[in-house]
């Protein structure tokens, strides 16, 4: 199948593949009765005399101060002053005033208005790495909060100070985070894997006063000591006064130091009685930092009436998460999937699980034993880390039916179809939905989503997140159906940042300098004729050969159809002819070799997918893939060790042998 992409510089007609495994797959799943009569969203609807979602979608459209009112009571939002407008576009679309004139604090509404109802149910589950477990009621965790806003206090952290939260996933890390929330403090989650240098980047951009760590943590067995990166990080910021620490690992002493605060003992010895501080809708709660292609990480503005509200609003109606549900979404708290889960998670009334390993140590099936054993209901998981469990083989499900779980999560980068079908048939056993979820850290929460109440085709979204205006359009903004396009959205949401941290500019040219008042998101997308959505890439990971453009997703999804080959990246290389070719990175399943026979093998598949004007120049066997924490693979970083080139932002590597692998076998070419 060929569709149309018009070139953004020429209207030139280029050709791009737009796989037919996606747009020709057939429903793979369809709601059952009592799925559509639990719905929150559906009973949403009801109750504002609306016939169903689309009703929804275009009155959302239609009329956003109705919506976005008629969410935050349905959430049940605590309001100390109610608004006195819902949007203000005094300033433009680029920055909107959302609940002008309200006050509120969005950690009472995750927290402490449950205590008179809910105080016994639970609001936070954790597993270690090591097996150890905890849970802390809304009492219990009302009462640390409390102990931690007091010690903070104490130790000299004031409203509107930054705060650092370098940790792993524990249950003191959703604590500190909701304690800033709760004492007016911006905090600023930092990933747990990152190193000196990016610790200390994002914390000197912050201006932080206060760092909040662990001693370390256990990881696949391991002890990672985490100390020694948060001074050696905190030794570099000349705004930092306190460095609060977590004892996770124990292994030793703190030093004597009256800068270096003990979390038990200074929070032990705190009162368990604390008010919120009354902050306006608009006060910033958390700055939080994505990585660029190239240059400094980018400090995305969020606030209390804004991300928090944006992210229970999706998990509400996109996830259907009501107060008998448990959400773990494997993540990490410098991710925005973390906040975006202890945040929305509690507002939305459910409980939240924290796990600090990773999904397949000791063994191939601790993902599905926390699942079963937790309970959890809505398990969030990538495509990645699908693809390396299915490696393991379905044996490894057997013993876990997992009767709790009732919808699968997946954000971070596209599906393709068969890690999504293996998961449909052996996670979810054909009875959970697969809520396909796409946004990001300046979006607060989803653009384009999937739900619990649609039927699903493979890989696919059934639209726009309620409350979000968006499209797919050509270079000029016209809509585009049927064809692939940038992703876009027409209208500004509640959720969306504030701006990029004292970088005005930067943030108006990333996402509103492409076409004039509308977002451009950076995706390419495509609208089926059945009215499903595809996300096919960034669309500055686009490959163009010959003047034929191909997202890599369709490459490297097109690879993993063959048996060989179990993950797959694909990136574009200089060519003398053809201006760009393609070369593919695959990590081999057990029982194949790589040589030149499964090389012409695979590359003859891929061309039998996209067509022989886009097969690939060349396919590398590799143990590994270079990828973030939370398992997206990192395309540029493997063009740049390929061709020698300077990588650019490398915080959130995970992997940095797996890069060393792709330079020596460049060298060595």
């Amino acid at each position: 199948m060929y569709l149309t992409l018009w070139s953004p510089c020429e209207r030139q007609q280029d050709v791009i593949t737009t796989s037919d495994e996606f747009v020709s797959e057939p429903i793979a799943w369809t709601p059952d009765q009592q799925t559509l009569e639990r719905s929150r969203v559906l009973a949403f609807c009801r109750e504002h005399g609306l016939s169903g979602h689309d009703a929804l979608l275009a009155k959302a459209a239609d009329e956003p101060e109705w919506f976005w009112q008629s969410v935050v009571d349905h959430l049940g939002i605590s309001w100390t002053r109610r608004f006195d407008s819902v949007l203000d576009l005094t300033d433009g679309v680029e920055w909107p005033h959302w609940f002008s004139g309200g006050r509120m604090n969005y950690v009472t509404s995750a927290v402490d208005r449950y205590l008179p109802t809910r105080a016994t149910s639970v609001a936070i589950r954790w597993e270690g790495d090591d097996g150890a477990t905890r849970d802390m009621t809304f009492a219990q965790l009302a009462n640390a909060i409390n102990r931690a806003c007091n010690a903070l206090q104490t130790i000299g952290v004031q409203r509107g100070d930054r705060v650092g939260i370098f940790m792993p996933m524990l249950p003191e890390t959703a604590v500190a985070m909701l304690a800033c929330g709760k004492l007016g403090a911006i905090f600023v989650p930092v990933f747990s894997g990152f190193g000196t240098e990016a610790v200390a980047n994002r914390l000197s951009d912050a201006g932080a006063s206060t760092l909040i760590t662990a001693d370390g943590f256990h990881r696949r067995g391991r002890t990672i000591d985490m100390l020694a990166t948060a001074r050696a990080a905190a030794n570099q910021l000349n705004t930092l006064r306190n460095l609060v620490v977590v004892p996770r690992i124990g292994l030793e002493p703190l030093p004597e130091d009256p800068a270096i605060h003990d979390w038990n003992r200074i929070t032990q010895a705190a009162s368990t009685s604390f008010q919120a501080v009354d902050t306006a809708a608009d006060d910033p709660f958390m700055l939080i930092y994505t990585s660029g292609t190239t240059g400094k990480a980018k400090g995305a503005v969020h606030v209390h009436a804004g991300f928090p509200v944006k992210a229970a609003m999706d998990l509400a109606f996109s996830f259907d998460m009501q107060e008998d549900d448990c959400l773990f979404w494997l993540t990490d708290l410098g991710w925005m999937m973390g906040p975006w889960a202890i945040a929305g998670g509690l507002i939305a009334g459910g409980s939240v699980m924290l796990f600090e390993g990773t999904p397949d140590y000791p063994a191939p099936d601790r993902l599905w034993q926390l699942v079963q054993d937790h309970d959890v209901s809505i398990l969030g998981i990538s495509p990645t880390a699908i693809r390396a469990l299915m490696a393991s083989g379905e044996s490894w499900l057997e013993n876990y039916p997992m009767p709790s779980l009732r919808a699968i999560g997946s954000t971070g980068e596209p599906w393709n179809p068969e890690p999504w079908h293996w998961t449909m048939n052996n996670v979810g056993r054909n009875r959970c939905p697969i809520v396909n979820y796409s946004g990001g850290t300046e979006i607060g929460g989803g653009i384009i989503g999937a739900s619990t109440i649609h039927p699903q085709k493979a890989c696919s979204f059934s639209g726009p997140v309620p409350g979000i205006v968006a499209d797919v359009v050509d270079p000029l903004g016209n809509p585009l159906r049927g064809e692939v396009g940038e992703l876009v959205i027409r209208a500004p949401w509640v959720g969306m940042t504030n701006g990029f941290w004292n970088d005005r500019e930067r943030y108006l040219e990333t996402y509103w300098s492409k076409i004039p008042g509308v977002w451009v998101h950076g995706d390419w997308s495509l609208i089926d004729n059945d009215g499903f959505w595809y996300i096919l890439g960034r669309s500055d990971d686009t490959l163009n050969v010959a003047g034929k453009r191909v997202g890599p997703a369709e490459v490297e999804s097109a690879a993993v159809a063959h048996p060989a080959v179990r993950e797959a990246a694909a990136i574009g290389v200089p060519h003398d002819v053809k201006g760009e070719a393609i070369v593919v990175f695959a990590i081999l399943n057990d029982g194949f070799e790589p040589g030149d026979a499964l090389e012409e093998e695979v590359l003859s598949a891929i061309a039998g997918q996209l067509g022989r004007p886009l097969r690939p120049h060349a396919l590398h066997a590799v143990s590994d893939l270079p990828k973030t924490r939370n398992a997206k693979i990192m395309r540029r970083v493997i063009r740049a060790a390929y061709l020698g080139h300077e990588a650019g932002d490398l915080t959130a590597l995970e992997n940095s042998e797996a890069v060393a692998e792709i330079a020596n076998l460049a060298r060595n070419a």
